[in-house]
């Protein structure tokens, strides 16, 4: 178990929550998406919103036929490649947004792509769009490379160069970016079939890459220590596979609501005019550290070099996670401070929260009275993990208020997530017999 402390909190949030602003999640999905709840639908999906605080979001999964059928019968277009949902005029904007797997034999001698050949690369694309129209483009160039009705993310037989190249012909307008580009499987930088570069990974295509998501199980600091990658905006996302599970990470930008357009909110991530994003604990995520699952392995960076990067348990090959990639392809040290780099928060979800506190499960009566307790006295979600005074929290829940606060100083145990299973967080050094949570959510998230 390795104690976090919260490194930066470089922007002073208080005082920046003080101006418009809207916080974004741009990388989600629907139900139509492998592993995703039922429960994704628009309609709880712009509940969910309004309750966590979220502003604005991505649809996810424009790709998927009945999906895209369900945005242009159930979306208004608002303002400029904004849109919200019919007859809901004060709800959740959304914008247009997808995520695609691009799998390619980069030295073309697998004639199976879906093969674990030599060569054979795998990388998750966000991809945004300024209007349906244009997203009727997009699939009707992307169904050529694969069936976009099997998953709300599909697997498209494309390089990741082509892929841009066939967007950038169809608008100049479309964005796209990385998805959580440090995870092992289907990360830009992924241990397993990754790249030591944006420059590498999209080639002569890279020009049009200008920003970067960081993914769980890394954060802003991580990402400073790789030069290379200083000149991508550093967006943060939660590619939920849940309606509980949005805005787990967010990016918060300096906009008015009221003003905000697809090409306000493209050019102010590509000149980086970025308040702060939310974070993940990145200990947290389910691929921070190295191991190996069916062995219940799980080392830290040089631990796992000791072992030959072999498991000690059954001598095969660990996943090597997230801190790895980074130690190997940073050119700076641990505390590097990037100079004018947007400010960033961690926080855990409140249910999450509550279902420490309580010592109940997520889903518990419990843990949802009071979870609706909370947003009836502060709004939001977000209000209450960022925003509220710890003296009005410490009012309605002693207890709570001391692990909100102890999440917000960083103060807070983390035993580090591996190989696809999730960190565990112990907020208040609770001693063992104390730890008593109930079953988390089933539904398996990146």
């Amino acid at each position: 178990m390795t104690n976090q402390k919260t490194s930066m909190q470089e922007k002073d949030i208080e005082s920046s929550t003080n101006v418009t602003e809207i916080i974004t999640d741009l990388h989600t999905h629907s139900k139509y998406a492998g592993a995703c709840s039922e429960n994704l639908t628009f309609e709880n999906i712009n509940q969910t919103c309004i309750e966590k605080g979220i502003n604005l979001i991505s649809t996810g999964d424009f790709t998927h036929p009945l999906w895209f059928k369900d945005i242009k019968e159930k979306l208004l277009e608002t303002k400029g490649g904004i849109y919200s949902l019919k007859n809901q005029s004060n709800g959740t904007l959304f914008v247009l947004g997808t995520e695609v797997c691009t799998v390619f034999d980069e030295k073309g001698n697998s004639k199976n792509i879906f093969s674990k050949a030599p060569g054979i690369k795998k990388v998750h694309n966000c991809i945004l769009s300024p209007s349906i129209e244009i997203v009727e483009e997009i699939n009707s160039e992307l169904s050529k490379y694969g069936n976009l009705s099997l998953d709300g993310r599909p697997l498209l037989n494309i390089s990741t160069p082509e892929l841009v190249e066939k967007l950038m012909a169809i608008n100049k307008d479309i964005f796209i970016f990385p998805a959580h580009a440090w995870t092992p499987w289907f990360g830009v930088f992924g241990s397993i079939s990754g790249y030591d570069s944006i420059k590498d990974a999209y080639q002569d295509q890279a020009k049009h890459i200008y920003a970067l998501e960081t993914g769980l199980s890394s954060d802003p600091s991580m990402n400073w220590r790789v030069s290379s990658n200083d000149k991508y905006a550093l967006l943060s996302g939660s590619d939920a596979h849940s309606p509980q599970k949005l805005g787990r990470e967010a990016v918060v930008l300096n906009l008015k609501k009221d003003e905000l357009s697809y090409s306000k909110l493209i050019s102010s991530i590509k000149s980086k005019s970025i308040s702060y994003t939310i974070e993940f604990f990145p200990e947290e995520g389910k691929y921070h550290y190295d191991g190996h699952r069916n062995c219940n392995i799980s080392l830290n960076p040089t631990e796992a070099k000791k072992f030959n990067y072999l498991c000690p348990k059954c001598r095969k090959k660990l996943t090597l996670g997230v801190l790895n990639r980074v130690e190997e392809l940073a050119d700076r040290d641990e505390d590097y401070i990037l100079k004018g780099a947007p400010g960033y928060i961690k926080a855990v979800p409140l249910l999450e929260v509550l279902s420490y506190v309580y010592s109940k499960g997520v889903a518990t009566k419990k843990v949802y009275d009071s979870y609706s307790k909370l947003l009836n006295t502060f709004g939001t979600e977000f209000n209450v993990l960022i925003k509220a005074d710890i003296e009005k929290i410490r009012i309605i829940d002693p207890e709570l208020s001391k692990a909100i606060e102890s999440i917000r100083s960083g103060n807070i145990k983390i035993k580090p997530g591996y190989d696809g299973i999730f960190g565990v967080i112990d907020i208040l050094s609770r001693k063992p017999e104390e730890k008593k949570l109930g079953k988390q959510s089933s539904i398996s998230d990146f």
